[in-house]
């Protein structure tokens, strides 16, 4: 059974979806979608970066933007089958606790894992030299070696029906970088569980 190691309060759906947006800001990836978005619906970044939890018009706002980007809420996209009901902690979480914790089921988190969907094993595989799809390591090295120099990551968001089988929601490159340093530090995190999160957590 996985033991939080030290839960750090409540949280809440509008801190997670602020969490993951500002995450998502931050990635070559979804980033400029994002701030596309930002953009034409003439919103500051500011909204994403320094989100205020008392201002229900900022938090309708990145709740309409992640919906429009992701479909939460709205049961597709990567939140299809996600729960409507879920209730958030923050909390650390040690390195034994953090290497059982699983990739998203996506091919190519799947492939740089070799099917275990472990961030440990992942770790290997780049050390290794080996790549998912022949597509480059060098962000998660990065990313380990700003670890090792003292930086702080914002918190990986995990899901799960209890605290004791936990998938990655995001923060999947921060997740290997711990990996792939070692886990220096504990690893903060927004943890989410419901009865029925096992339909979206598989």
């Amino acid at each position: 059974m996985l033991t939080i190691v030290h839960v750090l309060g409540m949280s809440s759906e509008d801190e997670m979806i602020a969490c993951f947006l500002s995450g998502e800001l931050s990635s070559r990836r979804f980033g400029r979608t994002l701030r596309s978005h930002l953009t034409g619906g003439g919103q500051p970044e500011q909204l994403l970066t320094h989100p205020d939890f008392s201002d229900a018009g900022a938090n309708h706002a990145r709740r309409a933007l992640l919906a429009a980007t992701r479909g939460y809420g709205e049961n597709r996209d990567l939140f299809e089958n996600f729960p409507a009901q879920v209730t958030w902690i923050r909390a650390l979480l040690s390195a034994d606790e953090t290497a059982g914790v699983r990739y998203l089921d996506y091919s190519y988190w799947v492939e740089l894992s070799g099917g275990s969907r472990r961030p440990t094993d992942a770790a290997a595989r780049i050390k290794a030299g080996l790549r998912a799809f022949d597509v480059p390591n060098e962000l998660f090295v990065d990313a380990a070696r700003a670890l090792i120099r003292g930086e702080r990551f914002p918190p990986v968001i995990l899901v799960g029906e209890g605290q004791d089988n936990l998938v990655c929601l995001e923060g999947h490159l921060r997740l290997t970088a711990y990996a792939l340093a070692g886990f220096p530090t504990d690893v903060e995190c927004l943890i989410g569980t419901a009865p029925t999160m096992g339909r979206w957590a598989q």
